[in-house]
């Protein structure tokens, strides 16, 4: 095995095998690698996992996405909606760092925070997160600092999903000493107020961050946080290489597994197998991510046979998802039977929102009234996918013939895909939306017209939606703003301009000895509160 020589001197002091001083160091494996720890650039989650480890947000979600504190302690919000005023912690600090007088870490203020968020917006930074506040703040005016512990956000226009747009590790507080002093080299340089501080990174190998033991966080006990003495984070980009690691104890956790390992691992039930009870831990949680296809709907750059609402329709009612489901990814996952909106948000309701199930009587009703009768006359519709969901495609595809509708599956790289649904260049295509913030509007937002791609990928436009679109974003009642929610998705769904295919479920593997490890809608990795006993 190519990687087990450096891999040996890597496990040395582990949740496993601790050294004398009783160390523990939590492992894990990233297997896309980490390009940057500046959280300017946290685009994914490989970056996000980490920039969580070393830095703080204002407000952050809790394991049920309800937004909570962090650096600030409390808020108010004007009658207006348009003024955050937030009162923050004074016993905050950064990291020890070169870039301080002695070396010693100061206290984070007020204008740390200002200076962060405005950073995010400059296009000197050419941060991928400029849009969160794009057409929401005014940079010149909207970051203020009121004092060293008031820090006050002032929007354009209401705008509700705001305080999770503030929980995105983008708005991660940094000292602004740090980009003056690195630059662009500032990515392998980090330094925050996170419960981890950088010790060391040899890109494409490990990545380690050592306990900050001046964190200002403690548990209900008084104790402090976090519990770890080290974080490791491994750079192998081999899946089953992964796997193999951790069956052998050398990794402490792995997100997902890899699929030639599914079935040996998983029941079709999505629970482990009797022979692996006691020996791995497995937790699942409801992940907000939807899976789909996407249609695009711009008239010049459709494919003719998915013009009609009714052949759109028909492919949505033409295939099994459960079976699917069970098969194909052994129910990792929930059918969507609903709307795009992913079960795990508080406005999801299957009673209000009725999507698609499999229903090959209404399938064919549909193409004979489209005039396309058991799929005569009706010209083959390519659909593009990348090859890790080449079975998903081929099995949706072999079902539709059976009514006469001709998929002709096309297997193309990732990034290629990516860049061609950007331009419309792809008008049937597979694709997958992970929520930015805990909160239906960063999918319906897809399907705003006034939204370019991303994230409005199918080019749809309607006005009624983008009227009721327009009206949620003003709403500050809950009840009422998630019945505009459901409204939306109700229409996107009528109108087909995408094929829900399921809403994702998160899937962890720990070893037995580790404790603490939680999980949340958004998938992050959260090590505050984890032991290796």
């Amino acid at each position: 095995m190519k990687y087990y020589c450096l891999l040996f001197t890597l496990f040395l002091f582990s949740c496993g095998q601790r050294s004398k001083e009783h160390k523990m160091v939590f492992r894990y494996n990233q297997p896309e690698g980490i390009p940057t720890l500046d959280p300017a650039f946290a685009k994914n989650q490989a970056i996000m996992w980490a920039v969580r480890q070393i830095y703080n947000t204002l407000v952050e979600p809790d394991s049920m996405l309800n937004i909570r504190p962090s650096l600030a302690t409390r808020w108010e919000v004007s009658e207006d909606r348009r003024t955050y005023r937030f009162y923050l912690r004074n016993d905050v600090y950064f990291h020890d760092n070169e870039i301080f007088p002695g070396g010693k870490g100061r206290k984070m203020t007020a204008a740390d925070v200002a200076y962060s968020l405005r950073r995010i917006m400059d296009p000197g930074t050419a941060s991928p997160g400029a849009w969160i506040f794009n057409g929401t703040v005014d940079p010149a005016t909207g970051f203020q600092a009121i004092d060293d512990t008031t820090f006050q956000l002032t929007l354009l226009q209401p705008f509700h999903p705001i305080m999770g747009i503030l929980s995105m590790q983008y708005c991660s507080v940094i000292p602004h000493e740090a980009v003056e002093k690195y630059g662009k080299d500032f990515r392998k340089h980090p330094c925050g107020t996170g419960p981890f501080k950088f010790h060391y990174w040899d890109e494409g190998q490990a990545l380690i961050l050592h306990k900050y033991e001046n964190y200002f966080e403690k548990d209900e006990h008084g104790t402090q946080l976090p519990y770890l003495d080290a974080v490791k984070v491994l750079f192998v980009d081999s899946k089953a290489t992964e796997f193999l690691l951790f069956r052998q104890g050398e990794l402490d956790f792995i997100n997902d597994i890899e699929t030639s390992f599914k079935d040996e691992v998983l029941t079709k039930q999505g629970n482990l197998k009797k022979e692996w009870e006691g020996k791995i831990a497995l937790i699942k949680a409801p992940y907000l991510n939807t899976e789909y296809f996407g249609i695009v709907m711009d008239p010049d750059k459709q494919d003719p046979s998915l013009r009609d609402i009714r052949v759109r329709q028909a492919i949505n009612y033409g295939f099994d998802r459960v079976k699917m489901m069970t098969y194909l990814r052994n129910s990792i996952g929930i059918p969507a039977t609903s709307g795009l909106v992913p079960a795990g948000l508080p406005s999801f309701d299957t009673t209000h929102v009725k999507g698609y199930t499999y229903d090959l009587a209404k399938c064919r009703q549909l193409l004979k009234e489209a005039g396309y009768p058991e799929g005569k006359g009706l010209a083959t519709i390519k659909l593009v996918t990348q090859p890790v969901y080449a079975d998903l495609a081929n099995y949706v595809a072999n079902q539709l013939q059976e009514v006469g509708v001709k998929i002709q599956v096309e297997v193309i790289q990732k990034s290629t895909l990516i860049d061609q649904v950007a331009k419309s260049a792809v008008p049937f295509f597979r694709a997958s939306w992970i929520a930015d913030y805990p909160d239906a509007e960063s999918y319906l937002a897809m399907f705003y017209s006034k939204n370019p791609a991303p994230p409005n990928y199918t080019r749809y436009n309607n006005p009624a939606f983008d009227q009721l679109y327009e009206k949620a974003m003003l709403e500050t009642n809950d009840s009422l703003r998630y019945k505009l929610y459901q409204e939306m998705d109700q229409i996107v769904i009528k109108d087909a301009c995408v094929v829900p295919l399921f809403y994702d479920i998160s899937v962890r593997f720990r070893q037995m000895n580790v404790t603490g490890l939680s999980s949340n809608g958004l998938n992050l990795l959260e090590l505050r509160r984890v032991k290796c006993l």
